[in-house]
């Protein structure tokens, strides 16, 4: 007799849901949401969801290059699939590669298929997340982490000096105490000092400022405008320059005082390695969906803990109610966490595909997630609803 465990249905909906206003940055403006959700089926009914945000220009992978990972990678592994306790799952889903067999980076897939699997073998074996953190074995880690210290952040995206001003106010009324704000513009020393002015004299005490230029600036323009705004209290800027630049961050430190935050050139654990090993990595930008998953999230905040390294949760533009609750599981088993970026919901996305979407309260205070797995319950006919074009599905 097969065992109940094993997969019976895998479905992918690639989805596409309008932002409620365009979301720009240096490298990129978005006007839609494109999120891939996976749903694994057991043969008792148990479903988990995963999701992943494919993205070319951070690991190469499109929403197009997902599905063949999928189908060309793990299908024959996945149907094969069918363990009898909770520790056999974690080891067949620990070792899914980082890289196809061709030797390309295939992160963005790699999350999206751990994901659901996590969320389908906690929910069958009756395991909460916590355990897949004590059977890794990383030391340091663990509940309660940093959900009852950490606030999610304040985002600040390409608008001009005015609008800005008035966004960080309206965010500081609201509570939030963390912002970030992407640069790469002309105008950038305006906007940066639009900020720290809506910010005040609370800046650099109870509220914090970063930067984040998506690779935007060459070297020169980061050591110029760092230089001019010198007197401003930056607690970190994130990606300065292209990720084929790295090594010019160690002229760019040498010349400006300043602690790097790294997120495009940071993919995989030997990504951190090598540029722990550059002297230029402060703190890394964990996003679950482009460093693989959550295992990998996890190996990444771990190496930070080891390293004296900063630590924060991103996110991609457009996550679901899904990525939102993976995050704040991670949150939930990583102490120390510098900042945490995401939850935004329906303060960023037209919809959703939970019926009480995941979000931060007042103050970009986390709000504790019930139920085994990631504690999201996707609606069907959502999901349904915002696949374009359609589901794909492969039956076992």
């Amino acid at each position: 007799m097969r065992p109940r465990s094993h997969i019976k249905f895998l479905r992918v909906y690639p989805l596409s849901i309008p932002l409620r206003k365009a979301f720009s940055h240096a490298a990129h403006v978005r006007q839609d949401a494109d999120p891939i959700v996976i749903q694994i089926e057991l043969a008792d009914g148990t479903a988990g969801h995963g999701e992943t945000l494919p993205r070319p220009y951070v690991s190469g992978e499109t929403p197009e290059s997902v599905v063949r990972t999928i189908r060309d990678e793990w299908l024959e592994g996945l149907v094969r699939l069918r363990p009898a306790r909770f520790p056999e799952a974690m080891e067949w889903i620990a070792g899914l590669p980082t890289h196809s067999t061709a030797g390309d980076c295939v992160t963005a897939a790699r999350a999206g298929i751990e994901l659901a699997l996590i969320d389908a073998y906690c929910r069958h074996f009756g395991m909460p997340v916590g355990e897949v953190v004590g059977w890794f074995g990383l030391s340091g880690l663990g509940s309660p982490g940093s959900i009852g210290r950490v606030r999610y952040s304040g985002i600040l995206s390409g608008d001009n000096p005015a609008s800005l001003t008035r966004k960080t106010r309206l965010m500081w009324w609201y509570g939030l105490r963390d912002f970030k704000l992407k640069v790469g513009y002309e105008d950038d020393e305006q906007r940066i000092r639009s900020v720290a002015q809506a910010l005040g004299r609370s800046l650099g005490r109870t509220t914090t400022l970063r930067l984040d230029a998506n690779g935007g600036w060459t070297l020169d323009q980061a050591i110029d405008r760092l230089r001019a705004v010198a007197d401003v209290p930056i607690a970190c800027v994130e990606q300065p320059l292209a990720k084929s630049r790295d090594v010019d961050l160690v002229v760019l430190k040498q010349a400006v005082k300043v602690n790097v935050m790294l997120d495009e050139s940071l993919v995989t654990l030997e990504d951190a390695q090598r540029l722990h090993g550059l002297g230029v990595l402060d703190v890394l930008n964990v996003r679950i969906s482009k460093n693989g998953g959550f295992l990998p999230g996890l190996r990444l905040a771990h190496f930070a803990r080891r390293n004296n390294l900063g630590c924060q949760l991103g996110c991609m533009v457009g996550e679901t109610s899904i990525l939102s609750a993976v995050g704040r599981r991670w949150l939930e088993q990583v102490p120390g966490a510098s900042f945490a970026e995401g939850s935004y919901g329906r303060f960023l996305l037209s919809g959703d595909i939970a019926p009480r979407p995941v979000g931060f309260g007042l103050g970009g205070r986390p709000k504790p997630l019930p139920g085994p797995g990631w504690g999201v319950e996707p609606d069907p006919a959502l999901l349904e609803h915002y696949a374009r074009p359609g589901v794909i599905e492969f039956p076992f």
